[in-house]
C-alpha cells in the first residue's frame, strides 16, 4: 500500500507536470519532474517505496530508452508487492514504447504479460487495451 502523504504528493505533481506540458512551460515541468524524481530516491528501497512512483517518474519522461528504464524498475517493483494492477499498466506502458521503439518482440512480451496480470483486475477499459494492442501486433508477425 502507497504512503497515503507520498501518494497525494505524487498525484499533485503529475497534475501540474500535466498543466505544465499543456502550456509547453519547459522550466516548469522540469523543475517538477526534479521533485518527483526526488521524492523516488529518496523513497528507493524504504518501506516508502512503491511502485506507483516509479510509474509516475516513467510516466513523464521525455526520452523513450529512460522511460523504459524507469518502467523497468517500476515493473520490478510491482513484482515485488504483487500488485496485478500496477504489473498490469506499467507493462502495457512498456509495450506502447517498445513499439515506438521498433521493439515489437519485446512489446508482445510485455503485452502477454499484462494479460495474464490484467485477468485479476478490474479496469476493464485497461483489459480492452491489451487485448486490442497484443491482437494488432501479433496480425502483424
Amino acid at each position: 500500500m502507497i504512503n497515503t502523504k507520498i501518494y497525494k504528493s505524487v498525484y499533485e505533481l503529475a497534475e501540474k507536470l500535466m498543466k505544465a506540458a499543456a502550456k509547453d512551460d519547459r522550466a516548469t515541468f522540469e523543475s517538477l519532474y526534479a521533485e518527483l524524481e526526488a521524492i523516488c530516491l529518496e523513497n528507493e528501497n524504504t518501506d516508502k517505496d512503491h511502485p506507483e512512483q516509479w510509474e509516475t517518474l516513467a510516466d513523464f519522461t521525455e526520452e523513450l530508452d529512460e522511460a523504459l528504464v524507469i518502467y523497468a524498475k517500476a515493473l520490478a517493483k510491482a513484482e515485488a508487492v504483487d500488485s496485478k494492477d500496477h504489473l498490469s499498466s506499467i507493462a502495457f506502458s512498456m509495450a506502447t514504447l517498445q513499439v515506438e521503439l521498433g521493439q515489437t518482440d519485446e512489446a508482445i512480451k510485455n503485452l502477454k504479460n499484462a494479460q495474464i496480470n490484467a485477468s485479476r483486475i478490474e479496469d476493464k477499459e485497461l483489459k480492452a487495451e491489451i487485448d486490442e494492442l497484443l491482437e494488432t501486433l501479433t496480425a502483424s508477425k
